[in-house]
């Protein structure tokens, strides 16, 4: 599948039409912008890869496409990407990925520089906040894996994966809420992302009865105890150690109400 195509070129960049109408038929797309905040709320996008073989015998995974798209499932990002070592299997079966489309495609590190960037949307990464920073919220399945292809280490309280929710743990359950099969055939990262993308939605529309505590994954009620305190720690029975204990799972619900919020 193919996207509406925008290509940024630099005014002292000469390039020849025959390359232009060849990155239009690899459906390039790049609309990652910075709005330093003039958006309230968090803004949510979904993530998807696919990846080609490295090493000797083609079992190293390698990012080749790449694509992000936003709630309303419009293309932000979409662009093939060359991998750092070389390609030794393609997976045309379920990539349809030909290594003329990753000749000229955009280098791995510009792609990890431009994702991080507009991810952490003019905050820095080791302050980014869940409640009222401006970075964005991560959709995805499987993310642990696409983010480390991508050499990105995002934080793990800005991420939803589908992978990893436990009411969608089961895969049947994934596909039979969306009615739709993700990864079969040739795959296309576009049809992954707005997968993932309604099946948060979805989610995240869910109205549940707030608990009267919080959960262990805010910052402030994180189970970390100083080294001095494990001989504490350990002659305490079951029910004290259950009392002072905060549940590590983050209902996507919740997310509504961080978006809604003046």
């Amino acid at each position: 599948m193919l996207f509406g195509i925008t290509v940024e070129i630099a005014s002292s960049q000469k390039i020849t039409s025959g390359l232009l109408s060849r990155m239009s038929n690899l459906g390039i797309k790049d609309n990652l912008k910075i709005d330093m905040g003039r958006t309230k709320g968090p803004q949510v996008v979904a993530l998807g890869c696919k990846m080609v073989g490295g090493g000797s015998d083609g079992s190293l995974d390698l990012c080749a496409r790449v694509c992000l798209i936003d709630e309303d499932e419009n293309t932000i990002f979409h662009t093939y990407v060359k991998p750092q070592i070389p390609v030794t299997n393609y997976r045309y079966e379920t990539t349809g990925i030909r290594p003329d489309y990753l000749r000229d495609a955009m280098p791995l590190k510009q792609v990890q520089r431009k994702i991080e960037d507009f991810l952490c949307n003019g905050e820095p990464i080791w302050k980014i906040r869940s409640m009222s920073g401006k970075a964005r919220i991560l959709i995805g399945h499987g993310l642990d894996h696409d983010l480390d292809s991508l050499g990105i280490d995002y934080p793990a309280h800005m991420i939803r994966d589908t992978a990893k929710y436990p009411p969608l743990m089961k895969t049947s359950k994934l596909s039979n809420s969306l009615k739709y099969d993700i990864q079969t055939g040739i795959q296309d990262p576009y049809e992954d992302c707005t997968a993932t993308m309604r099946l948060y939605m979805r989610m995240r529309s869910q109205v549940h009865q707030a608990e009267d505590y919080v959960a262990a994954s805010d910052a402030p009620n994180r189970n970390n105890f100083p080294a001095w305190r494990q001989n504490e720690l350990e002659r305490m029975s079951p029910d004290q150690l259950l009392e002072i204990s905060r549940s590590d799972y983050y209902c996507w619900c919740l997310d509504n109400k961080k978006i809604l919020e003046p």
